[in-house]
């Protein structure tokens, strides 16, 4: 898998988000930067040098995002295969302690796992990736090794 692989899905949030950062946000930093500027004398003016430190950082988040966006290639998942892979949707059931949970396997920069996104770099996407409904893998956690059996992909996760 390359490094830039996204989903659809994630290509076009990296889209808006740049959208955004470009306009409307650095619109209204430049706003607030001439503002401060228009106060007086810029050596003991904080607001505008914190400003001015603000938008440096918006300007280095832009280029990285731009960066993303040059190297980003949309891997869609082959939903017809029947076994777990980068895009899918995923839900398991952790034997131990009978929890179910549902991931969709994402790029890196996507990664979100309180949405259920989750890396397919990550060692629990690993140890899914190939498996199929019925299977049970091995999962190494932070906690120790933990057994968790595939439910469902797709649409019946």
């Amino acid at each position: 898998m390359s490094d830039g692989a996204i989903t659809a899905e994630g290509l076009a949030a990296l889209k808006a988000q740049l959208a955004d950062l470009e306009g409307p946000v650095r619109a209204e930093l430049a706003k607030k930067i001439k503002a401060a500027r228009e106060e007086g004398d810029l050596s003991e003016n904080a607001e505008y040098h914190a400003l001015k430190e603000e938008q440096g950082h918006l300007e280095t988040k832009i280029l990285r995002l731009q960066e993303r966006l040059r190297s980003a290639v949309v891997v869609e998942a082959d939903h017809d295969a029947g076994v777990v892979a980068f895009g899918s949707t995923v839900r398991v059931t952790d034997l131990a302690s009978g929890r179910e949970q549902t991931y969709t396997l994402v790029g890196p920069t996507e990664a979100d796992v309180k949405t259920g996104k989750l890396s397919a770099e990550s060692p629990v996407a690993r140890a899914l990736i190939g498996a199929r409904p019925g299977d049970v893998v091995q999962v190494e956690s932070p906690r120790g090794a933990r057994e968790w059996r595939v439910e469902a992909l797709g649409a019946d996760a």
